[in-house]
């Protein structure tokens, strides 16, 4: 069974920096997606940040300069690194990984969510 683990976050002053982690458990084969998304109060789930193929990154407009998504395939973990953090960036973040053993069998599994408060 594939568990994703998150740690990280808590509460920040504004312009101060976080690291989130989520590390993969279990037998979740290649892993060909990586992903960060977060859904704050009364809003849609966003992404923030993504790894497609362990090359291909991307990043949501309000996020970009500031967060920087990295993985670690041989630990299985994907890290996003959040810098001058703002009152906005406030919300759950979540993780996301998509790994399988072909490619048509390809599963998506979901962090818990780790609260991200910015507030001075």
């Amino acid at each position: 069974q594939v568990q994703l683990v998150q740690s990280g976050g808590g509460l920040v002053q504004p312009g101060g920096s976080l690291r989130l982690s989520c590390a993969a458990s279990g037998s979740i084969g290649s892993i060909n997606y990586m992903g960060w998304y977060r859904q704050a109060p009364g809003k849609q789930r966003e992404l923030v940040a993504n790894i497609i193929s362990g090359r291909t990154t991307n990043y949501g407009d309000s996020v970009k300069g500031r967060f920087t998504i990295s993985g670690d395939n041989a630990k299985n973990t994907v890290y996003l690194q959040m810098n001058s953090l703002r009152p906005e960036d406030t919300a759950v973040y979540y993780c996301n990984v998509v790994g399988g053993y072909s490619p048509g069998r390809q599963y998506a599994y979901w962090g818990q969510g780790t609260q991200v408060t910015v507030s001075s």
